[in-house]
């Protein structure tokens, strides 16, 4: 059951797969442009420094195209460009944003940018006269790089509002089939323990009028289980509503639940309950809270092998009533500490896997507690602790 459950989330590794795939193919395409477009840039660059040189040397005053230079220069409108002297004294800008030149120091911090991203080029305009252009990738080519990464962004961003909505759709229908099966299960049972209990009275008629003391032990037995017949059912009819809580002594009702079910769990295992002195005023419903009991102590005699001592340790934990449920069976793989409470996991051949889920359901969403694996090792067997906040 537990490889099915991982098999069954398969799609959510496959989804991330494709999602990674797809972004390191952006990442890896984008990354060729770039380099192409910063190669073309370059190429702008050195016709526009030749440009510069040969008009302010006067050689396109001596037969060259003059128009032809400047359609060159003013060609380009989107690479950011610095001319400097030999000493790196700045003596034009271009393409720089004007907003920004109003803050002294700004076109030497662009200078020190510039000449980390590459290296200048060198003119001599006129004999003896050396001047360098400096120049920095265009905005275009800037957000061009930051593009595939904003892409995986929006990707995972799609890929996890897709998934919470997903799984609070699942979540509500695994909610509504679990109301309406627990509901139809309680009206299923409601009409024959009605038949019992009318059957049961005439037992008891029988059995008053009877001298054999074994039918009277007969008829209280009956008694007994029709009286847990009722509370099963009561249980099955809350699911899905709230339930009234009442301020109980949390070891009045683990103290019920271990006597009943001390006699009944069979096989050679017995139930050990250590309750302490302290009262443990807890807000319960204790119909309900007695099924976590249950559904725990079943849980452990079965991983026991139903042989052996199972201890019921009752305590304080800080502000919270604690209820430790220790078994000494083959105990829960550090990797399944969560997982035992998914529906649907179980390790039983025999099994559907939801009692843990019940049990984590009633704890924690109708009492406001916690339970978890406390601690568990292979072969030597699992503690499970149900904390539960104090009332006043």
């Amino acid at each position: 059951m537990i490889s099915a459950y991982y098999r069954k989330n398969n799609w959510k590794i496959v989804l991330l797969v494709c999602a990674l795939l797809l972004g390191v193919f952006s990442l890896i395409y984008t990354e060729r442009v770039v380099r192409q477009l910063r190669t073309e840039e370059e190429k702008k660059i050195q016709m526009w420094s030749r440009a510069t040189k040969e008009l302010g040397s006067g050689g396109a005053l001596e037969g060259q195209n003059v128009d032809f230079l400047l359609d060159i220069i003013r060609d380009n409108t989107q690479i950011p460009v610095i001319l400097t002297d030999e000493e790196f004294r700045i003596l034009s800008a271009l393409n720089i944003d004007s907003s920004e030149l109003r803050h002294p120091g700004y076109l030497e911090r662009e200078l020190l940018v510039m000449r980390g991203q590459h290296e200048p080029i060198a003119i001599e305009p006129a004999e003896g006269i050396h001047q360098f252009v400096f120049y920095k990738d265009s905005r275009l080519l800037r957000q061009l790089r930051l593009y595939p990464y904003l892409q995986l962004g929006l990707i995972v961003v799609f890929l996890l509002v897709s998934y919470l909505a997903f799984s609070l759709n699942r979540r509500y229908e695994q909610e509504f089939l679990w109301v309406g099966m627990a509901k139809e299960t309680a009206h299923q049972l409601g009409t024959p323990i009605s038949s019992l209990l009318a059957w049961h009275e005439v037992l008891k008629a029988q059995a008053e009028e009877s001298s054999d003391p074994f039918q009277g032990q007969i008829t209280t037995e009956v008694g007994r289980d029709l009286d847990r017949l009722q509370t099963i059912t009561e249980r099955f009819s809350r699911i899905g509503s709230t339930p009234s809580l009442e301020s109980i002594d949390l070891r009045d009702s683990v103290r019920r639940a271990v006597a009943y079910l001390d006699g009944r769990i069979g096989g050679n295992a017995r139930i050990e309950l250590s309750e302490g002195t302290t009262a443990l005023p807890v807000m319960l419903n204790q119909a309900l809270f007695e099924w976590v009991v249950e559904n725990l102590t079943k849980n452990s005699v079965d991983a026991m092998g139903g042989e052996g001592t199972l201890r019921v340790v009752l305590g304080k934990q800080g502000r919270h009533a604690a209820c430790d449920v220790i078994d000494t069976g083959r105990g829960i793989p550090a990797t399944q500490h969560m997982s035992v409470f998914q529906p649907g996991i179980t390790t039983r051949k025999r099994g559907w896997g939801l009692g843990l889920a019940l049990a984590r359901r009633i704890v924690e969403k109708y009492h406001k507690g916690r339970i978890f694996v406390h601690k568990s090792e292979p072969g030597k067997g699992t503690c499970m602790r149900i904390l539960l906040p104090l009332a006043g």
